[in-house]
C-alpha cells in the first residue's frame, strides 16, 4: 500500500539524494522505485531503500563509477563482493594520491629550477643493485624498447628510482614491459652550496637511457655478480662494475607516466608453464589482421578462458563458448612470444581482464617484473 511506501520526495529529503538524481538512478537500473503508478508515473519506494540510497549517496560522492555502484548495490550479502568493489576503488584514489605527489614534487623542482637558474644544480643519486638482478631487467624490458622516429623518448629504457626498487621500463605503446631491480644503498650527491634542502628529501631520480647505452651496459654486466653502481641525474648515466665504467647521456625528454598503465584488475590469473604457453602460441592457427604497429599485418591468436575456467589458445575465427564466465581475448602472437622469458623454465601467471583491456604476463616468482599488452579488436 501507498501508506507503506515511500514518495520520491520523501526518500530525496531521507536520504540526501536529490529528486532528479533518484529518477536518473532508476533510468540508469541502479535504484528502482518499488512501485510506479501506472497513471501518473509517480515513483513510490519501500521502506527498505533508504538505507540503499542514502548507501548510494556515500558512493556517488567518494567518485565510485556507476557500473560499481550498480553492483555494490546488486551483490548477494555475505559474498564480499561489494567490499572488494569499495576496496578496488579506494586503491585506485590511494594510487592517484601519490601520482599527484609526485607530479607536485617534479613541478617544485621545476619551478625552483625556473625561478633561481643559477644557484639551482639537479640533484645527482648514486646507487647500488645485485649486478644479476640489473642484467635479467634489462633483458626483460629490452624487447619493448620503441623504434619509431617520431617518437625519440621511446627509443630507450626508462631508469625510475622512486624511494623503492629501481624499475625498468620501455614502451613502444602497443606494448609496455617493466622490471624490478633491489636497491642496496643510495644517497644524493651534490655541490655543496648549490642544492636547497627540499631537493634532498626527494629519494627520487630517473633517466631515460638510450637504448644503444643500455645494450652497452648490459654487455659490461655480462653474467658479473656482485655489485653495480649507478648515478642518475643532472642528464648523465654511469655504472660501474668490476672497476669498469660506462657513462653517456640521457635522452633529454619526459618520459610518459607508464605507472596507471601497469595497474591492472583482472578477471582471471592462469598459472601455467612458460614452456607450455610458448608451444601454445607457437603450434596454434592464427589469423592476419591490420593490427601492428602503423596499420601493418601481424599474427593474431585468440586466448580464451571457457565457462569451467579452463584457459585454452585457439584460432580467432574458433566457435565462441557461450557459457557466463568464457572470455575472448585476441593478441599479437609475436608480441606476447617476445614477453615470454626466453629460457624460462618455470611458471607464468597469466592475467586476463576482458577482450579489449590490457593483459599481463609475469613470471610466478617475480611479480614486479611483467609486460602488458594491448588486446587485439577482432572483426565484427
Amino acid at each position: 500500500m501507498e501508506s507503506d511506501l515511500r514518495s520520491i520526495g520523501e526518500l530525496a529529503r531521507d536520504s540526501g539524494l536529490s529528486i532528479s538524481a533518484l529518477r536518473f538512478y532508476d533510468g540508469a537500473g541502479v535504484l528502482a522505485p518499488a512501485r510506479v503508478d501506472p497513471r501518473t508515473g509517480y515513483r513510490w519506494y519501500a521502506p527498505g531503500q533508504l538505507a540503499d540510497a542514502r548507501l548510494l549517496a556515500r558512493l556517488r560522492r567518494v567518485g565510485l563509477p556507476l557500473a560499481d555502484i550498480r553492483a555494490v548495490l546488486g551483490a548477494a550479502p555475505g559474498s564480499g563482493a561489494a567490499q572488494r568493489l569499495v576496496d578496488g576503488h579506494l586503491r585506485r584514489l590511494e594510487d592517484g594520491l601519490a601520482d599527484a605527489r609526485r607530479e607536485l614534487s617534479s613541478i617544485r623542482r621545476l619551478i625552483d629550477q625556473r625561478e633561481n637558474p643559477m644557484t639551482t644544480t639537479p640533484v645527482e643519486y648514486r646507487f647500488t643493485v645485485p649486478a644479476r638482478e640489473l642484467a635479467e631487467a634489462l633483458d626483460a624490458v629490452r624487447f619493448a624498447v620503441g623504434g619509431d622516429p617520431e617518437l625519440p623518448v621511446l627509443s630507450g629504457v626508462l631508469f625510475d628510482l622512486d624511494g623503492g626498487p629501481l624499475r625498468l621500463v620501455a614502451t613502444d605503446r602497443y606494448r609496455i614491459a617493466l622490471a624490478e631491480v633491489t636497491v642496496e644503498s643510495s644517497r644524493p650527491e651534490e655541490s655543496e652550496e648549490s642544492v636547497a634542502p627540499a631537493a634532498l628529501a626527494v629519494p627520487a631520480a630517473s633517466a631515460v637511457v638510450p637504448v644503444a647505452l643500455a645494450d652497452a651496459v648490459r654487455a659490461l654486466l655480462g653474467s658479473a655478480e656482485g655489485a653495480v653502481e649507478l648515478t642518475l641525474g643532472a642528464g648523465e648515466v654511469r655504472v660501474t662494475v668490476g672497476g669498469h665504467r660506462i657513462e653517456g647521456a640521457a635522452l633529454d625528454h619526459d618520459y610518459p607516466d607508464y605507472r596507471p598503465l601497469v595497474r591492472l584488475e583482472p578477471v582471471h590469473r592462469i598459472d601455467l608453464p612458460a614452456a607450455e604457453l610458448r608451444a601454445a602460441l607457437v603450434s596454434a592457427a592464427t589469423s592476419s589482421l591490420p593490427s601492428g604497429p602503423h596499420g601493418a599485418a601481424c599474427e593474431v591468436a585468440l586466448l580464451t578462458v571457457d565457462g569451467e575456467g579452463r584457459f585454452a589458445v585457439a584460432a580467432p575465427d574458433a566457435e565462441a563458448d557461450g557459457a557466463a564466465g568464457a572470455l575472448r581475448v585476441a593478441v599479437n602472437r609475436d608480441f606476447l612470444l617476445e614477453a615470454l622469458p626466453v629460457d624460462a623454465p618455470g611458471q607464468l601467471v597469466l592475467e586476463l581482464g576482458g577482450p579489449i583491456t590490457p593483459l599481463a604476463v609475469r613470471p610466478a616468482d617475480r611479480p614486479g617484473t611483467f609486460s602488458v599488452l594491448m588486446p587485439v579488436r577482432l572483426p565484427a
